[in-house]
């Protein structure tokens, strides 16, 4: 493989790009990142939890190991469960970078509004994961098929 890479991290060609960018698991691709979508990261940590291994997961989410590399799904894993014990499943399904910067008003200020944003929003992301889930077990079953 020709792949460029920038120290550790691999810098993506257009055909990679393309590919994950298919990916449903996948909000956004650079050439230098990958952003994924919260459902799959709060599926991922309880597949986790429930016993398979992060490269397990990655390949039933349907990613290619050597384009993303092969260190990435512990990597991420790794990250994700440290969010999940700190903050639980909402420091997965909103966005924490620039979190706790100055000017930010205290969680706990939430005005009803607010509030019933984010629980729409959570809803959404429920129902998104539940979606996942019934994926995942029906690529489960086709794969436990095809064994037999």
């Amino acid at each position: 493989m020709n792949n460029k890479t920038r120290g550790s991290s691999r810098i993506f060609n257009e055909n990679e790009i393309k590919q994950l960018e298919n990916n449903p698991n996948v909000e956004n691709v650079t050439e230098k990142s990958i952003t994924y979508s919260p459902t799959f990261k709060l599926a991922a940590v309880k597949a986790y939890k429930e016993g398979q291994a992060p490269m397990e997961i990655f390949l039933s989410a349907g990613f290619n190991v050597d384009i993303i590399g092969r260190k990435k799904p512990k990597h991420c894993l790794t990250r994700w469960r440290n969010t999940y014990n700190a903050m639980g499943e909402v420091g997965l399904l909103e966005e924490q970078r620039g979190k706790g910067s100055p000017g930010r008003r205290p969680a706990g200020e939430l005005s009803t509004e607010e509030k019933l944003k984010r629980a729409e929003v959570r809803i959404k992301l429920l129902e998104m994961e539940n979606d996942f889930l019934k994926k995942l077990e029906a690529l489960e079953k086709q794969k436990m098929q095809r064994k037999h």
